[in-house]
């Protein structure tokens, strides 16, 4: 799943102003600093960028590349690299993930302990919508809609190469299942039952905004591995596979804005 959210600090803003901060330092200190080589000044920069954002409490996976950047620049420079292989990871990354630096939410699949989980909480005979917000190539929804022909199943995913897998797979399942390029912030989720998303923590407050407003009183909203702060599930499920993953469920109030002290009327297993 991948769309624009608004946060309080963009992180690729921050990390261009930590590199710009330390490389005018870093050219200050060449008019009056004992002469080094390229490289060394390279390393120096990359160090005083990596703990400005440090400082300015980026998320910790940020430090190595504000350590690793102006050094891998210079040092692809020096061997000759052509610039159009960068080109071409850039567009790969791109076309595999999306645009995380908007989005904050990286590229996750679900496990099959997940979609057995979901596979035993959904209803068994009566009819009901599922969605999955950031379905990415559409694994998890391929095979609800063969165990569960009772429902129906559409997901959203606006990175470009994932949407075209989950698109070509939703093309052999079942009919009842469907999947479309787009943004979550613009769907209407009181179509839905089920709302199922496996996002990160970046989106999460303004997604239970979204919920609360939107989704009708009755329905349910599951999130893989990351909780709503300040806000306690329902219930949970706790799955033991590779990612230790956790299904948090909330139904929602007829007020829209709390959840219920009821848990749901749907059998929950955690069994693999």
């Amino acid at each position: 799943m991948q769309t624009a959210i608004k946060t309080r600090r963009n992180p690729v803003l921050m990390a261009a102003w930590s590199q710009l901060t330390a490389l005018t330092f870093t050219v200050v200190l060449v008019a009056v600093s004992p002469p080094l080589t390229v490289f060394e000044w390279a390393v120096l920069q990359g160090i005083m960028a990596a703990f400005i954002n440090y400082i300015l409490k980026a998320d910790v996976w940020w430090i190595p590349i504000q350590l690793c950047f102006l050094p891998a620049i210079v040092a692809t420079l020096a061997l000759g690299v052509s610039p159009l292989w960068f080109g071409l990871g850039f567009c790969v990354l791109l076309l595999i993930y999306g645009r995380t630096d908007q989005t904050q939410v990286p590229l996750y699949l679900s496990s099959q302990a997940v979609t057995q989980a979901l596979s035993a909480y959904l209803p068994q005979t009566k009819r009901f919508s599922f969605i999955d917000l950031g379905c990415g190539c559409g694994g998890l929804l391929g095979s609800l809609s063969k165990t569960r022909a009772n429902g129906t199943f559409h997901g959203v995913e606006a990175a470009p190469l994932p949407c075209f897998i989950g698109k070509v797979k939703s093309l052999r399942s079942q009919s009842n299942c469907s999947i479309q390029w787009g943004d979550l912030w613009k769907q209407d989720l009181s179509r839905y039952d089920i709302v199922y998303a496996y996002l990160s923590p970046a989106p999460m407050k303004m997604l239970w905004k979204k919920i609360c407003h939107e989704m009708r009183p009755g329905s349910i909203f599951i999130s893989n591995t990351f909780v709503i702060p300040g806000v306690a599930p329902d219930s949970c499920v706790e799955l033991k596979d590779f990612t230790g993953s956790t299904l948090y469920i909330w139904r929602i109030n007829p007020g829209h804005n709390t959840v219920s002290d009821k848990s749901p009327d749907l059998v929950i297993s955690s069994k693999n």
